[in-house]
């Protein structure tokens, strides 16, 4: 194709390739993080231009500017507060000597609040948005593409901007926190009717987000009349891999993921934080040949989930998870506390589970940097009103030093005693982009400390007028390349005073006695992590985009051929096979909830508590 049909017109009758990650490129050139990518359109323009090279060879045919954050406010931090029209134009011209008239080039302006709170009244951005568009209109750019806004009224004002300069197309893309919600709490649908009402021509999603994800809130959005559809997702979630942050998803999944975006009528399909050439090419190849497809809305579905009645127990105390596992087949279960106000369904579910036999519910702390209720607060709840055990995790994300001391103080005087250390996934990456991960100590570290206030000692080495009785259990992810590793770091935790190990969630007979086996020789119990699937997207989703998560190919081929309740049926079946052969090699079940269906995971409790009978006749 050539540049020489607008971008609009173009994408009426057409399927559009566009680039992948900027910053991506530049990191694995050679640039370090903490510079001002943007001003390399000024030092290093050569540097610059090979990424769009290398992205238009690979098959983009939509090339975005470097420049995302080449705003006044944003280059201010650096000292470039007066290059803003020198960058931006330079931007332009770099990427039209990469390409010719062989691909439209658009300006990139991302998000000035960036997902952090507002030091301003938002309408003292206009002049910053207005600033760097002109620059990007007047170097010649083919239109504009606004993206990674998580505040939906912040885009708003910058279409409102840029349509009162141009007639070139807007491409608009939110970066929602969570599918169909944005975090000023708009609906997708309301969203994207705003945005088309002020003016954009394209309206998309783009960061944050994986392909799954995105393919999800494009099924549930309506898509006002006229309006053409833009995704550009993240290459799976960002987790640790081998010691290293790196994204998940692979080029062949993107290509899939590229051809299930086209049947829900996006035409313009690229690639966002951790995408690359290769990843690029696999979405051209994939849609090569292929026409676009209408979008259809879905039809809108009424009614609501009734509220469920909760259920009183009576109050009772229960051995710790050490003392059971000695003697028998321990469950732990994951549940995960609400992202609102609302406790009555998830005290519920609680009950379902205690009365099920579950010896402790495990309760995430923010997990996936998602803000949920204090699972402090749910833990002394579901301990003095129900008698139920809670097992809290504790992320070396959210709090400081003082925070975390404090915060162990308050569970000691609640009478909570049995955490799991864990790291926590990176701020940038929840429903609150903007706030800060702290990380004052990693896990290693923060096990010690715990134990530390065991012996009476503060974190500042100040003695305490009591002793505390933390169980101090410890993360094991046994996907990884070399198991060996895997479990040296284990061992590490465990010197460190980790008192017990859950697992990530296993998928496969061979993995469990493959743990079994490197790990035989480590005297503390480990509790093996089994979590049902509900759906084959689910199934697709959990291998392909989550870090420390992989499936077999038989779990992925036998959730493919099922759907809705019969898939979960499935799901729970799969995971009864797997808890057959666990509980050969491991007294500890550790049971994670999917979606919060309780029900899933009560059913496999009772089955492991049936199976634990069997075992102990055998032995008698």
């Amino acid at each position: 194709m050539t540049a020489k049909k607008g971008l609009k017109s173009y994408l009426q009758e057409h399927l559009l390739v566009g680039d992948g990650a900027m910053a991506t490129q530049l990191y694995q050139l050679g640039v370090p993080i903490g510079v001002c990518y943007e001003e390399l359109c000024l030092s290093n323009p050569q540097l610059v231009q090979q990424v769009h090279t290398n992205y238009y060879q690979a098959g983009a045919r939509l090339i975005e500017t470097n420049t995302f954050g080449a705003n006044r406010d944003a280059l201010s931090r650096y000292g470039l507060e007066g290059k803003v029209a020198r960058i931006n134009r330079a931007a332009v011209t770099i990427a039209r000597n990469a390409v010719g008239d062989e691909a439209y080039v658009v300006g990139g302006i991302g998000s000035i609040v960036a997902g952090r709170v507002r030091k301003k009244q938002l309408d003292e951005y206009r002049d910053l948005f207005e600033e760097q568009a002109i620059a990007l209109l007047h170097a010649g750019a083919d239109g504009i593409l606004l993206e990674t806004f998580v505040d939906l009224d912040e885009l708003l004002l910058a279409v409102e901007v840029i349509r009162s300069l141009t007639d070139l197309p807007i491409i608009s893309q939110l970066a929602t926190l969570e599918v169909g919600l944005t975090r000023d709490g708009y609906t997708l649908n309301d969203a994207f009717a705003q945005l088309h009402q002020a003016g954009a021509d394209i309206l998309g999603l783009n960061c944050r987000l994986g392909p799954a994800e995105m393919i999800r809130s494009f099924e549930a959005a309506v898509i006002p009349e006229g309006a053409l559809i833009s995704s550009f997702p993240n290459a799976g979630r960002l987790g640790l891999s081998d010691g290293e942050y790196a994204y998940k998803s692979s080029p062949e999944y993107f290509a899939e993921s590229a051809l299930s975006l086209r049947t829900q009528g996006v035409r313009l399909i690229g690639g966002c934080c951790g995408t690359t050439p290769a990843h690029i090419r696999a979405i051209a190849a994939a849609l090569s040949g292929l026409s676009p497809l209408e979008h259809v809305n879905p039809s809108v579905a009424g009614g609501t989930s009734p509220a469920l009645a909760v259920q009183s127990v009576n109050q009772r105390t229960k051995p710790t998870i050490l003392e059971t596992v000695k003697e028998r087949h321990t469950i732990i279960v994951e549940f995960d506390p609400p992202k609102d106000l609302e406790v009555d369904g998830f005290l519920h579910g609680c009950c379902e589970l205690d009365k099920a036999g579950v010896d402790a519910v495990t309760l995430a702390d923010n997990s996936l940097a998602n803000v949920r209720m204090s699972n402090m607060a749910l833990g002394a709840l579901m301990k003095g009103q129900y008698g139920i055990e809670p097992l809290l995790h504790i992320a070396c994300r959210d709090r400081n030093l003082i925070g975390q001391q404090s915060h162990l103080m308050g569970l000691h005087a609640l009478g909570i005693d049995q955490v799991l250390v864990v790291t926590g996934d990176p701020s940038k990456f929840g429903d609150l982009p903007g706030a800060s991960s702290v990380f004052d100590v990693n896990s290693f570290d923060l096990i010690r400390m715990i134990k530390q206030l065991n012996e009476g000692i503060s974190f500042s080495g100040r003695p305490l007028r009591q002793k505390a009785q933390f169980i101090v259990g410890a993360a094991f992810n046994p996907h990884v390349r070399r198991i060996e590793a895997a479990v040296a770091r284990l061992e590490k935790k465990i010197e460190a005073g980790a008192d017990f190990i859950m697992t990530q969630p296993v998928y496969d007979a061979e993995t469990i006695e493959l743990i079994y086996e490197s790990t035989k020789h480590i005297d503390v119990p480990i509790f093996i992590g089994i979590m049902p699937l509900t759906s084959s997207r689910n199934a697709l989703f959990l291998h392909n985009e989550v870090p420390g998560i992989r499936l077999s190919e038989m779990a992925l081929e036998r959730m493919k051929h099922v759907q809705g309740a019969a898939a979960r049926e499935e799901g729970n079946k799969m995971a009864k096979e797997l808890l057959d052969v666990a509980m050969k090699y491991f007294k500890g079940i550790y049971l994670i909830t999917p979606f919060n269906y309780y029900e899933m995971t009560v059913e496999l409790a009772e089955y492991v508590n049936k199976q634990a009978l069997r075992y102990q006749q055998v032995n008698i």
